[in-house]
């Protein structure tokens, strides 16, 4: 597939890159752990305790995280088109500033209609200063050859969120409760996050208006070409396709395997190995996309999570069968955060590449927030968790072959 690129953009990003990309990324690093950390992971650990302080039921409480997921999908592409015109600085300054008000206003909830509306704004912060918003400030940041190191040791350290939040969340819960465990995580967060982003990530050089209307014009080109290409729907559908799965799998993975007939602490143990294989596959990921193609080794990886999860409901029943099992779907459990930005930005060029991203971000972001329900629906009826299995390992083929005709020579651009 033909990269849709715009030479200037380039030149000027592989002039300045090599400079200013390593402060960036250590800043990103350490924002979007802290940023997963207290934005997303520390809800569970509130989860009970917040339901019998609201004096509601545990469901209720967490479909406050679904509309944060949904309200992060509806901003996904306007933040994406700001992204591409006027960089990352002010977005990410202002969504971690948001983000930290959020919180704090978190801990003040009295009622489920309150903590579902603080939820919404959480959902828009995480869009303007997570993942997304760092990926495309490193897409334009760095050169080509400096990308995928670069998003691999942002993507590492943030891995790292659930293991120290988790258990810096519970213990500030059980010696200070929920409330007051979210004004010390939100302060954190915003003294931390709020300086990193305003002075660390750079900002859009300013530009003459006649510059700044070819850079418009050139941006809605980019952008126009990309979704004109089969290559565009192809990714886009193996990475929903995937997203999917691996949702389903981190909702439902404990919960399977106590119905395989494992105790529950070995349940949650072996499901903790989804976090560390995440990391152990994107290092093994990125080392292979050097000799090979990033679609053919993604591919390759979304096939190994295939077989695992056809596999679980076989081996699953003994201990060793059920750790192979999660190890080997766990080596993609974070591919696909990877490959994605580093495929779009190689196939349409870092021009108007945060509006492209944002095109494929929005239905993930959808079909995650609603495919562990539906998966629960699925094993509701079926009373066995064999089918939901049957489902992620037929998602996972197909991804896998998503990208195998993403990675073919191109059919050219859609009718």
């Amino acid at each position: 597939m033909p990269d849709v690129t715009v030479p200037a953009a380039a030149s000027t990003t592989e002039a300045g890159g090599r400079h200013t990309l390593r402060p960036v990324v250590a800043a990103l690093a350490v924002t979007q752990t802290i940023g997963y950390g207290v934005l997303y992971y520390v809800f569970s650990v509130f989860l009970t305790p917040m339901a019998a302080d609201l004096r509601t039921s545990p469901a209720a409480v967490t479909g406050a995280l679904t509309v944060s997921v949904l309200a992060t999908a509806a901003a996904a592409v306007p933040i994406g088109r700001w992204l591409d015109r006027r960089g990352g600085r002010g977005m990410m300054t202002i969504g971690s500033v948001l983000g930290t008000g959020a919180v704090l206003a978190w801990s003040q909830v009295t009622d489920v209609r309150q903590l579902y509306a603080v939820f919404a704004v959480l959902g828009v912060a995480s869009a303007m200063a997570l993942y997304e918003a760092a990926f495309a400030v490193i897409v334009a940041t760095g050169t080509a050859s400096q990308r995928a190191g670069a998003l691999l040791a942002v993507t590492i350290v943030a891995g790292f969120a659930s293991t120290i939040f988790l258990p810096l969340a519970a213990g500030l819960q059980e010696h200070h409760g929920w409330r007051n465990a979210l004004v010390v995580l939100a302060l954190g967060y915003g003294l931390i996050a709020v300086p990193l982003h305003a002075l660390a990530v750079p900002a859009r050089p300013r530009r003459h208006r006649v510059a700044a209307a070819v850079d418009h014009t050139a941006r809605r080109a980019a952008v126009r070409g990309a979704l004109r290409h089969r290559g565009f729907w192809l990714l886009t559908a193996a990475f929903v396709v995937h997203g999917s799965a691996v949702a389903v799998v981190s909702v439902h993975l404990i919960s399977c395997l106590i119905s395989l007939g494992h105790p529950a602490a070995f349940a949650a143990t072996a499901a903790g190995l989804l976090g560390v294989m995440s990391v152990t596959g994107r290092i093994v990921t990125t080392g292979l996309a050097r000799r090979h193609s990033t679609a053919a080794v993604t591919a390759a990886v979304f096939a190994i999570q295939a077989a695992a999860a056809a596999a679980l409901p076989v081996l699953g029943h003994t201990r060793l069968g059920a750790i192979c099992c999660v190890v080997l779907f766990g080596t993609g459990f974070g591919v696909g955060t990877i490959a994605r930005p580093a495929l779009l930005a190689g196939r349409y060029g870092t021009t108007g590449y945060a509006t492209i991203a944002s095109a494929v971000t929005l239905p993930m972001t959808l079909a995650k927030a609603c495919t562990p329900l539906a998966a629960a629906a699925l094993y509701l009826a079926a009373g066995t968790y064999t089918p939901v299995l049957a489902v992620v390992s037929a998602a996972c083929a197909v991804a896998g072959v998503c990208l195998a005709l993403a990675a073919a020579p191109p059919a050219g651009p859609l009718p």
